[in-house]
């Protein structure tokens, strides 16, 4: 791919802001003071940054973690210690080192936000010197032999010679010249500048700032960290959070990027917008939980007193009843749906499978069965990564499909976290059942239909709501859809 001068943002640029983060940003606004205040909110935001430090590392393979391992050094901090030989390929001090470095840099972002300061190219170079301390050298392409040495690494400073890297196809993706860098900095700097004068929203302009950066690849090695700690910046700026991609994002991350190279960027745009997404609920889901992990008996009663009396509030109560009127319109639109494919399941099968057994169970809130599917519900949650809340409120639908095999795929209307303040879900599963002895019924291979909860609140607007619903029910019905033909 030939090198071209970075772009603005497409004129267009209004029409891929995401429809999903708004209202979860006004209900993260109004609960995030709250949630400051404790210290395990504190502890919640070291994991997230130690999980960013360490996934980049992965990203960019400068070394490889076992997975259980990952979760033990987010867990309980960056330790030599805790890192047993072999699940690593690296030494392991260089890998802490590393691990570290991007660390330092993550929390450099929020003392840069913190000072109110403004985006600049030293900033960057400094960026660049701070996540690379510990590197010393890096791989570059003879352009005559096409073959790679290393060289000593230049630190927080621009590139002197070509880095087009090779691809697997034998072709050179060539990035910005050395001489043109300054001048590409220059311009990528200015027009940030004015996207924060227009109020580009978060996720669009992360995504292109870290798009154009990566475009003209500055350093000689390092972009890609650097990259990602510029989107960081953008959400934090915003009060957001750090931007968590993991090595199983990788996949999508380099298509996106390779979308983006093409003038696309929606694809990059929604992946950013997922981080978010995911990290709103995470913290959303912390609320009750923060409070029991402390332990601290004056938390937890004033804690208990702020509850009596926001549950007191009328507000609290108007939020509720709007965000389950809004339940309400999506159960049915659920239910309708689901019908029509049990409907056109039973239409294709009639002819040659016997005693073949298709249906559909709807269950509104407050009927005598809306408790049933505990364990699947769960289950699903557990996949995805939140806790949830049947007590408040839950109301589900089956597609039971009986054809050689016994498959269901279950909706649950539920609410995120211990707390309810006006945020309900909506999941999807997939699952097997068969019967076993004594009319009892074994549930086997629970999968999520999605890979994180559809989210809504009282601020959603409903017209918005309901085209967002009906675009993730299409995908989890061709999810579920698959589940059921692998099955057979």
């Amino acid at each position: 791919m030939l090198w071209r001068p970075i772009e603005d943002l497409p004129v267009e640029w209004k029409n891929l802001i995401s429809s999903e983060l708004p209202p979860l940003v006004t209900v993260w606004n109004e609960q995030a003071e709250r949630l400051r205040q404790s210290g395990e909110f504190k502890a919640f935001n070291e994991k997230l940054r130690r999980e960013i430090a360490i996934e980049t590392g992965i990203i960019e393979r400068l070394y490889t973690i076992d997975r259980g391992i990952t979760r033990l050094l987010i867990e309980q901090g960056i330790n030599e210690a805790l890192i047993p030989h072999g699940s690593t390929d690296r030494p392991i001090k260089q890998v802490v080192s590393l691990i570290k470095d991007q660390e330092a840099a993550i929390e450099g972002l929020f003392d840069f936000v913190g000072g109110q300061r403004v985006l600049s190219n030293s900033y960057i170079k400094q960026l660049h010197q701070l996540l690379t301390q510990s590197q010393d050298s890096t791989e570059a392409l003879d352009s005559i032999t096409k073959q790679l040495f290393r060289v000593s690494l230049i630190k927080g400073d621009w590139k002197r010679q070509p880095n087009n890297p090779l691809r697997e196809d034998g072709s050179v993706h060539e990035y910005c010249p050395p001489e043109q860098v300054a001048s590409e900095m220059d311009r990528l700097i200015a027009l940030h500048h004015q996207h924060h004068l227009q109020n580009v929203p978060p996720e669009i302009e992360s995504a292109w700032l870290h798009h154009r950066f990566t475009q003209i690849h500055p350093f000689q090695d390092g972009n890609g960290r650097v990259a990602r700690c510029l989107a960081s910046l953008v959400f934090i700026q915003s009060s957001w959070f750090p931007l968590v991609l993991t090595r199983d994002d990788r996949a999508v991350y380099i298509a996106a990027l390779e979308e983006a190279d093409q003038g696309n960027l929606l694809k990059l745009i929604n992946l950013f917008a997922k981080s978010q997404k995911q990290a709103f609920l995470r913290s959303l889901g912390l609320s009750e939980q923060v409070l029991s992990e402390s332990r601290r008996t004056q938390v937890i009663i004033s804690s208990i007193a702020e509850k009596l009396k926001q549950n007191q509030s009328a507000s609290i109560q108007e939020r509720c009843k709007k965000v389950e009127s809004f339940a309400s319109i999506l159960f049915e639109i659920a239910s309708n749906r689901l019908q029509e494919v049990t409907d056109e399941i039973k239409l294709s099968v009639q002819n040659f499978v016997d005693n073949a057994e298709i249906f559909k169970i709807a269950t509104p809130v407050n009927e005598p069965h809306s408790y049933y599917h505990r364990y699947q519900v769960v289950e699903t949650a557990k996949q995805l990564g939140y806790f949830a809340n049947l007590r408040n409120y839950h109301a589900w639908i089956q597609l039971v499909i009986n054809v050689e095999t016994s498959t269901i795929l279950l909706l649950s209307f539920h609410v995120l976290g211990h707390e309810y303040r006006g945020l309900l879900v909506c999941t999807a599963c997939a699952y097997h059942r068969e019967d076993a002895e004594e009319g009892e019924r074994n549930i086997s291979d629970i999968q999520s239909l999605t890979d994180s909860p559809f989210q809504f609140s009282y601020a959603d607007d409903q017209e918005n709501l309901i085209e967002r619903f009906k675009q993730w029910l299409e995908n989890v019905i061709l999810a579920g859809l698959d589940y059921w033909n692998d099955s057979i």
